[in-house]
């Protein structure tokens, strides 16, 4: 397979474990993530932050933030149709989300060797300013998130 069949076929993969994953994904649709982007080690996630999301000081909750920077992470380092899980996560808070506002979440494939990698997510607010930095480190586990064959089918499209 030449060079841009291989890019067409990976970023197909990506999107179809990308919309298996969602498919199951009760949590993310039940806090009003939108999957904006994906692409092979990489994806966009968004998410308004509602009142219900507010802490005691009329600002977002750190964990509603931090489970938008781990779902992006998980789209991101599941783009491979190798099921994969998050081995251990740090954030850094570096504003507070408001409510009403829309948080953006892009995660970035750093590093994938073997079973392990690593993954950056930047959380903006929709003035583009940055909310949290994430890192994730991920870890394959047995299984894939497609049928067998599925991956090499025709693409699908969104």
């Amino acid at each position: 397979m030449d060079a841009p069949s291989s890019a067409i076929a990976a970023h197909d993969t990506a999107q179809a474990c990308a919309q298996a994953m969602w498919a199951e994904d009760q949590a993310s649709q039940g806090l009003g993530m939108v999957v904006e982007r994906v692409a092979p080690g990489e994806a966009v996630l968004s998410m308004p932050v509602r009142p219900d999301m507010t802490n005691g000081h009329g600002i977002c909750h750190g964990g509603f933030i931090f489970t938008l920077a781990d779902s992006a992470f998980a789209f991101a380092c599941n783009t491979y149709n190798q099921r994969t899980v998050a081995q251990q996560c740090a954030v850094t808070f570096l504003q507070p989300g408001r409510r009403g506002d829309t948080l953006t979440a892009h995660a970035v494939e750093r590093n994938r060797s073997g079973r392990s990698g690593i993954y950056d997510v930047t959380v903006r607010n929709g003035q583009g300013e940055v909310v949290a930095e994430f890192r994730g480190h991920s870890r394959t586990i047995p299984g894939t998130l497609l049928p067998s064959g599925a991956d090499e089918t025709e693409p699908t499209r969104k």
